[in-house]
């Protein structure tokens, strides 16, 4: 079956709802006013040259229904250097998008076709340029496919996994400069979503920039040189530096996002100018953005709060939490912003994550027993962190998907979820952990006391308020549990070697799937996944390292998640989904506390187009990115 995304024709337009249109051009196009000054000198080409043939075309939004206004700029907070790549996130130009109904339409793509999620062909817009005004065409996909992805040297492993099925790559056609096809000999489902994700995977390189560090295209004495100059092992890893185009921090890489970084770390300050060749325009043919710069200022993590309450971020959710809702709203007034409260997406705003590859064998064989995982998550009260920690304002439940998610069903939520000692404490004493130091706690089966360490990243004081709650209802059922904060990179490399117990994360990024997003989140695929990091690694690595599943329902949950890959009709996807969905609760292979927690948002009351209401989410969702921040503008004084 072949399904074509046609995006020639202007249709109505939602908010957040983007068609492509030639419109703007029967309309004429509008130059933008801080731009005029380089148009009139030659410095650039006037806006009718620098925007595709046929643009993206963006409807109005929020509640003012009237164009935007141009100029100002967009302060915001972050917590690290490495943060400016949020604005790959936020800036959320895709080849292929989700809009605010989590659909995927066509974005840098004028269209594309896919016929049985098996063949890929995408259509680019004649005349879309980079950043730096080269054209962005095929060349650009070539380049990475043959140069990149299937060069020795800057990919020992080959292509990334969602470019193969069953370790076989695509067949990849340049029919013309505007016109590639992607063709996999079985259905490829992870394709599309994997570049429209907030870490989109980038098939396209600007090649015109990126020859220059590549011994194909420039003499070896020429690239040794430049290795020299800038200080790296080989031409590899220079070409590796100079190619992020996730991290955003090489001012020399052009971009198709809304905004481009002028500034080389390390720094404090970021800016962020418009791109003068962006693909999108307004309904009254107004080149976007609306905001002619972004300003990115740099503080630790623990004062981005108290900042934000200060007025010094125009938009602002990275680094805030609920707790800090009532200090926040205190500041309203008098620093001319307001707090909104958008919802989370995640399947659990804080999880415990089991470490089922842990290094010591008794601990290993513990959380192998269903019954342990079990009793461990009847033994946390809900209802008193629901209280305590939220204000009553959140579910109680498991790490599951959420009840805006079409897959929801209330027993997923609720399995094993029920505070219950009575039940935790037979269940472990089923087990045999019956005898006790004399602090009450249990002991295991070689004479060691039942204290569970759970390793943390360190970053919130919500991780240790909850986690001090759940200390106290274990402690009842025998179980004594201890917090041990690390460095992000350490915490998760201890546990990607097996030397945790158990970790605290969160649940899933995706509570609001539906079947036709993967499910891979629910079966090993990556190291990243804290509850069985080695599985994992064994699936995403193909055998080349890590462990093979030893469980037979985690053997299961691999198997389905393969056959979801092929399923021919969303029914069988669904069916997969619930069966996945339903193992986890009764398993628990991740044990959840809350979801639903509101996330503050605070927002100048100058800048418009921000909604009222949102969703807050990495995937799908690129935190504000559907809500398309080029979209944002600022009202006068």
């Amino acid at each position: 079956m072949k399904v074509i995304r046609w995006c020639r024709f202007m249709m109505v337009v939602t908010a957040g709802i983007f068609s492509l249109s030639v419109l703007a051009q029967s309309q004429g196009l509008t130059e933008v006013p801080s731009l005029l000054d380089a148009v009139r000198s030659g410095q650039l080409p006037p806006v009718q040259q620098r925007v595709p043939k046929t643009p993206a075309v963006v409807g109005f939004q929020g509640t003012e229904n009237s164009p935007g206004r141009y100029g100002g700029e967009l302060r915001l907070l972050m917590g690290k250097a490495r943060d400016i790549r949020m604005m790959v996130v936020y800036g959320y130009a895709r080849l292929v998008a989700y809009d605010q109904q989590f659909e995927l339409f066509a974005d840098l793509l004028e269209r594309y076709e896919v016929e049985d999620n098996r063949v890929f062909t995408f259509y680019l817009r004649r005349g879309h340029r980079w950043s730096d005004g080269h054209p962005f065409t095929t060349e650009d996909f070539r380049y990475y496919w043959e140069d990149v992805a299937n060069n020795k040297d800057l990919s020992p492993f080959g292509p990334t996994q969602a470019l193969l099925i069953d370790g076989k790559p695509p067949e990849v056609e340049i029919i013309n400069e505007t016109t590639i096809r992607y063709r996999w000999h079985k259905p490829n489902p992870f394709f599309l979503p994997g570049i429209a994700g907030p870490r989109p995977m980038f098939i396209y390189l600007p090649a015109h920039y990126l020859k220059q560090f590549h011994p194909r295209y420039t003499k070896a004495t020429e690239v040794e040189k430049k290795v020299a100059q800038a200080g790296t092992r080989n031409w590899a890893g220079l070409h590796h530096r100079m190619a992020r185009m996730y991290k955003s921090d090489n001012p020399d890489l052009p971009t198709l996002h809304p905004w481009v970084n002028t500034t080389r770390p390390p720094s404090e300050r970021f800016i962020f100018k418009r791109n003068p060749y962006y693909h999108r325009v307004d309904s009254n043919g107004k080149q976007l953005p609306y905001i002619d710069r972004v300003i990115v200022n740099i503080a630790s993590s623990s004062l981005v709060p108290a900042k934000t309450g200060a007025g010094e971020s125009d938009l602002q959710a990275r680094y805030l939490r609920l707790d800090n809702y009532t200090f926040l709203k205190a500041g309203e007034q008098r620093n001319n912003y307001s707090v909104r409260l958008w919802r989370t997406a995640k399947g659990s705003q804080m999880a415990l994550y089991p470490n089922l590859n842990a290094n010591d064998l008794v601990w290993r064989e513990l959380l192998h027993d269903i019954r342990f995982r079990r009793a461990l998550s009847l033994a946390i009260h809900r209802h008193e962190i629901n209280q305590v920690i939220y204000f009553g304002l959140v579910l109680e439940s498991n790490n599951t998907v959420l009840p805006q998610s079409p897959l929801f069903r209330p027993e997923f939520q609720q399995s094993w979820a029920d505070f219950d000692l009575q039940q935790a404490n037979a269940l472990l004493d089923d087990i045999g952990l019956t005898e006790y130091d004399d602090r009450g706690v249990r002991l295991l089966p070689d004479g060691r006391p039942l204290e569970i360490i759970v390793q943390t990243a360190g970053e919130s004081t919500e991780e240790t308020d909850v986690l001090e709650l759940i200390h106290d209802s274990w402690l009842q059922a025998g179980v004594k549990l201890y917090t041990r904060p690390s460095q992000r990179e350490v915490f998760r490399n201890r546990t990607f070697a097996g030397d945790t117990i158990m970790a605290v994360w969160a649940g899933l990024s995706n509570g609001i799937a539906t079947a036709d997003m993967s499910p891979e989140e629910l079966a090993p695929t990556s190291q990243q996944q804290l509850q069985w990091p080695k599985w994992g690694q064994y699936v995403e690595t193909r055998g080349r390292s890590g462990q093979s599943p030893i469980i037979d329902s985690v053997e299961q949950l691999s198997k389905l998640n393969e056959q979801w890959r092929f399923a021919a009709t969303r029914e069988e996807r669904e069916r997969i989904w619930h069966t996945m969905l339903k193992t986890h609760a009764d398993q628990q292979f991740t044990i959840g506390t809350v979801c639903g927690v509101p996330q503050p948002v605070v927002v100048n009351n100058r800048l418009r187009n921000i909604p009222e209401e949102g969703i807050y989410n990495w995937e799908p969702g690129s935190y504000f990115g559907i809500y398309r921040p080029d979209t944002f503008w600022f009202a006068q004084e």
